[in-house]
């Protein structure tokens, strides 16, 4: 599912009890270490696939820039917030550079936090 699914889904459901919406919740909790916005309303998540029955998540997705300091260190650490969702049994993050991020992608909440419109 891509962000912009993610999003319209999101909105329909508000903080739903399902697998997905949790996830969705322990994503916003991890905050990108340039700009201070949490990296699903930043935009940074491009994919998500979420399976209820076995719990596996896989998550494709980039950073705000390729010479970013912690590109080595952060896709462990979405990993490990998105272990911590009850229900899920493994996570994969993949990094990807395309198509490169721009603040086109960002959600309407992140646009107000950052006072860009």
């Amino acid at each position: 599912m891509n962000t912009d699914d993610l999003h319209e889904r999101d909105d329909a459901q508000g903080s739903g009890g399902d697998l997905l919406a949790r996830v969705i919740d322990a994503l916003r909790t991890v905050y990108d270490p340039e700009i201070p916005v949490n990296i699903y309303d930043l935009g940074l998540v491009y994919e998500l696939d979420v399976d209820d029955e076995s719990g596996d998540v896989t998550i494709r997705m980039t950073l705000t820039a390729p010479g970013c300091p912690v590109a080595q260190s952060f896709p462990a650490t979405v990993e490990d917030c998105v272990l911590d969702v009850a229900g899920v049994s493994a996570a994969k993050v993949e990094l990807v550079w395309d198509p490169p991020w721009t603040r086109a992608r960002m959600s309407e909440a992140a646009r107000l936090e950052l006072g860009m419109f």
